[in-house]
């Protein structure tokens, strides 16, 4: 590798590791990066994703829709831009199924950006139930906002709050909480290593580990009795890992350790990464009061004819309403007080001037089959590029509102005119030409 691993850290994992596994772990640091490939259940499943996908694909033990991929520019390709996969670092994908989410469950992501753990949880509620995904800084936030938009979840509540800020509005309410807590990243020396070598001290990692006690603290808040929470991070300091965990358990009696799971990259096809399972076995449960609808009269008549027009069934049940943005509530949808919110279930559109259009999140969650009017471009077709590039594109289908596909797989809007569709893909996710 082109950099030195820090002294103060070689000095410690010799003291962390056995002395036969000193060289495995160093010569690590000389092989690239894994590179890591999600599928997303909510597009495809997996065996159907594996006789389309174009890429060399391994399967990974931890995650049943996680795979090891060779492949450049992962981020480049259509099925990428149709959400149906997340490009995650191999062992990142370790944490989120040790909560066993449910459909119908109400989980929260505390420190969610920029959304791969938190897509992967999606992935496994279905849309059912609701999935509070939260940043507290809002350039992060808003990339969390667009993967979810991506990757076509309907279920999420977008948030932009501290823990402290969170905890207040959704006092011991979670069945389930992830905390991937920000940390002093030792996991991640390879695919950042000049960034987090520059950035690394052991001072750094002490400050780390108090943040990440007081936003444990906060987490556990949130926690009903009988729910269960992960703590996770992607360093090998104990002070940061078990340590941390044996001093939370220390300070809430009320948790226990289910089990805890360290990987290391001379043991597995991956980076660092730790992840804690703990059950709360005493305490309380609330019930949160649920948001409901408060769509305009005018509103839910235009919304109405739109959906009727589009869909071959009923898309939306409750709608919520703000300012001129319409969206589609998830079941259940809480209060969210005056938390600053980005995303809430499914963005379907906006009114303008007392009509309304349908926004480029309804297309990323809306399938092929529930819809009347579809162009599907084979993947060789030269219109799914200049599609992509936010191009005007020819078709022959009648006059009216479509929705477009690449091989099954939504990417967008289109209106179709007399034998083109005018582009609406919004301009900052449009490809670049050089692309």
């Amino acid at each position: 590798m082109a950099y030195q691993l820090p002294e103060k850290f070689i000095e410690r994992m010799k003291k962390q590791l056995p002395e036969h596994e000193w060289e495995a772990f160093f010569a690590s640091y000389e092989t690239p990066p894994k590179k890591g490939l999600r599928v997303n259940p909510l597009k495809i499943s997996t065996p159907e994703f594996e006789k389309i996908t174009p890429f060399a694909l391994e399967k990974i033990s931890w995650e049943e829709n996680g795979f090891l991929v060779n492949a450049e520019k992962l981020g480049a390709h259509p099925y990428h831009f149709a959400g149906a996969y997340y490009s995650q670092e191999p062992s990142a994908m370790c944490a989120a199924p040790l909560l066993d989410v449910q459909a119908g469950e109400t989980v929260l992501d505390l420190c969610s950006a920029p959304g791969g753990k938190g897509t992967q949880l999606a992935g496994k509620m279905q849309g059912r139930g609701l999935l509070v995904l939260n940043e507290p800084v809002f350039s992060r936030a808003k990339i969390l906002s667009q993967n979810v938009e991506r990757m076509g979840v309907k279920n999420a509540l977008v948030v932009c709050a501290t823990p402290n800020e969170l905890s207040k509005v959704f006092p011991a309410c979670f069945d389930k909480i992830l905390v991937d807590a920000p940390c002093s990243g030792e996991g991640m020396f390879k695919k950042n290593a000049e960034e987090a070598f520059e950035e690394w001290s052991e001072e750094n990692v002490a400050l780390c580990a108090l943040r990440q006690a007081e936003i444990l603290s906060e987490a556990t808040k949130m926690l009903r009795v009988g729910g269960r929470l992960v703590y996770s991070t992607c360093t090998f300091s104990e002070e940061e890992d078990e340590e941390q965990v044996c001093n939370y358990l220390q300070n809430h009696p009320e948790m226990r350790l289910i089990r805890q799971e360290k990987l290391y990259p001379h043991k597995v096809a991956g980076e660092g990464h730790f992840a804690a399972l703990l059950e709360k076995t005493d305490g309380q449960s609330v019930k949160p009061k649920e948001k409901k609808s408060n769509v305009k009269k005018q509103t839910e008549q235009a919304y109405r004819a739109f959906e009727k027009e589009f869909f071959l069934h009923p898309f939306a049940d409750g709608l919520y309403e703000h300012g001129d943005e319409v969206f589609a509530l998830p079941t259940p949808a809480f209060e969210w007080g005056n938390l600053q919110v980005l995303r809430v279930g499914v963005r379907l559109g906006e009114m303008k001037n007392g009509r309304f259009e349908p926004d480029h999140s309804l297309a990323m969650c809306a399938k092929k089959s529930e819809v009347r009017l579809v162009l599907d471009l084979p993947l060789t077709d030269a219109r799914v590029n200049k599609y992509l590039r936010g191009e005007t594109i020819s078709s022959d289908l009648p006059n009216g509102w479509c929705l477009v596909c690449v091989d099954g797989f939504s990417i967008g809007l289109g209106k179709s005119v007399n034998g083109t569709i005018k582009n609406h893909i919004p301009k900052g996710i449009r490809k670049k030409s050089s692309e």
